[in-house]
């Protein structure tokens, strides 16, 4: 049974203090406290980014409940107190905290050093490619590994020994990108983009590996660097994806100074300097001291000329001051750093209740799908089977036979039994599910929809398998199957969490969202 829960008589108590303040609570999630600004803050956030129709308080209330019991899940689990959350969460707020103690005249400077940079180092700004690309896991086995590296090898060597092949149709048999696409600087992968941008218009590479997998990536175009007022903003977003700026300009500190009203206590700090220590105050911020003992626990950490690391010290205090009340100065930045760290939590307890072992349990997936099956259906029939181009003759009567009386999951190990690994080299197969338009040669042999087909460096050409008219198993609709399980998992969840959560809400103040 849903607890929804209202209060009426508790808010009652509280409600002239509440009312009297200017940020009121609005609701309680297990006992947490939601303020009326932090609702509306993801409130307009949430309709900003609604492509569909926008919802109106209290419906989008309805979906901020859900997501606060599944923060207040991951807290009851104790996610909040793991080091890697700690460390996470500490990681994005230097981040973010940057933006706010950065001046924009050092990231113009940035940019000017970069697109100077990337005239020296390359003659184009962008390239067009498309690639034979094989996807590896970072947890992929080195058999899954070398298995592709073997596979792209043998690729590339057709390619190189046939001139005339056709890049595009391998792409389109072999990779698991099939688009072609633009390139800019800075904006892939330094693995990708060296080869990438080395490369000349029509030319393809030898296979190479990047974060992502196995590339043969082929240029198709390239475009001119443009000049730099053109380039200017992409440079700074690209800079800030990429690296942390770690320069702060003199504008900023004085800022800070008068802000903080910085007093410098000059007969101290000309005692630091001629006798190199001192236990007398050095300077204030705001109501802080910072002593000479403070600047030697710094200066033993920071290495330099004694003038220069007394003005490190300064900036550094000056600024470490700041980032102490960024949440404070800013009601942005106090609530990015909430729903990053509601973003975190939520990801973890999600990744236990929902996505994790579940979606790779293949016992849970088929059961779903068999008590769903009436639910996933094909418009047209399909083909499963494989797909089989041959230099020769003699590997397709083998690779039949090897095929022959077994069940389709096994037929891939058994025709790599059968064949040579010299055989393997001059063979292309495919398996798989295939609808109409998918695969030129299913389409020729099994939908009758193409007049003819050429076969190129492979003459030799059949297709074994059947045609089925409706998915028999999950795997022949893995992706909706998921999908729906997943959404399954959850749904449950949530009701979990609403028939044990406690929800307070004040419907007084629900009213003022948008109105106060």
């Amino acid at each position: 049974m849903k607890k929804l829960v209202l209060l009426f008589l508790v808010w009652l108590g509280c409600g002239v203090n509440a009312f009297s303040q200017s940020d009121p609570v609005l609701l309680r999630v297990n006992g947490e406290v939601v303020t009326r600004s932090e609702f509306e803050y993801s409130f307009h956030k949430n309709n900003s980014m609604a492509m569909l129709e926008k919802k109106t308080p209290e419906e989008f209330l309805d979906l901020y409940i859900d997501y606060k019991l599944k923060v207040s899940a991951a807290r009851s689990a104790g996610m909040d107190t793991t080091q890697s959350f700690k460390e996470e969460l500490a990681s994005y707020r230097r981040f973010l905290a940057k933006s706010y103690l950065t001046d924009t005249a050092a990231e113009e400077e940035q940019a000017r050093k970069l697109y100077d940079d990337m005239k020296n180092s390359v003659s184009v700004s962008q390239v067009q490619v498309m690639h034979i690309f094989k996807y590896l896991p970072q947890n992929a086995s080195a058999t899954a590994i070398r298995n592709a590296s073997s596979k792209m090898d043998s690729i590339y060597r057709l390619l190189r020994n046939h001139s005339t092949a056709d890049f595009s149709q391998y792409v389109a048999q072999y990779s698991d990108d099939k688009n072609k696409f633009w390139v800019s600087w800075l904006q892939m992968p330094e693995e990708f983009e060296k080869v990438a941008f080395a490369l000349n218009k029509n030319e393809f590479s030898e296979p190479f590996f990047s974060p992502q997998g196995i590339h043969i990536v082929k240029v198709l175009d390239s475009k001119s660097i443009p000049p730099f007022k053109e380039m200017r903003g992409e440079l700074i977003r690209r800079l800030n994806n990429r690296y942390k700026t770690t320069s702060i300009s003199d504008p900023v500190v004085e800022k800070l100074k008068k802000e903080y009203q910085f007093v410098s206590y000059e007969e101290n700090v000309s005692e630091l300097m001629r006798q190199g220590q001192t236990d007398r105050v050095l300077f204030k911020i705001g109501e802080k001291s910072y002593s000479g003992q403070d600047f030697l626990l710094f200066s033993k950490n920071h290495p330099r000329e004694l003038n220069l690391q007394y003005h490190d010290f300064v900036v550094k205090s000056l600024l470490d001051y700041e980032d102490e009340r960024l949440e404070q100065k800013y009601p942005d930045f106090k609530y990015l750093m909430m729903e990053y760290r509601d973003g975190i939590l939520i990801s973890e307890i999600s990744n236990r209740e929902v996505w994790g072992d579940h979606l790779d349990d293949e016992a849970e997936l088929e059961e779903f799908f068999r008590t769903h099956k009436k639910d996933y259906y094909w418009p047209t029939p399909k083909f499963r089977g494989i797909v089989v181009m041959s230099q020769q003759k003699k590997p397709l009567k083998l690779i039949k036979k090897a095929i022959k009386k077994r069940d389709f999951d096994e037929w891939e190990t058994s025709l790599k039994e059968k064949l040579t690994p010299e055989q393997l080299l001059n063979v292309q197969y495919e398996l798989g599910l295939f609808a109409a338009g998918e695969n030129k040669y299913v389409d020729y042999f099994i939908f009758k929809k193409e007049k003819d087909v050429p076969l190129g460096p492979f003459p030799y050409v059949n297709v074994w398998g059947e045609k089925i008219k409706g998915p028999e198993k999950y795997e022949d609709m893995r992706g909706p199957v998921m999908f729906d399980y997943q959404l399954f998992l959850e749904q449950e969840w949530v009701k979990k969490l609403r028939s044990k959560g406690k929800v307070e809400i004040n419907q007084e103040v629900l009213k003022t969202v948008n109105n106060h």
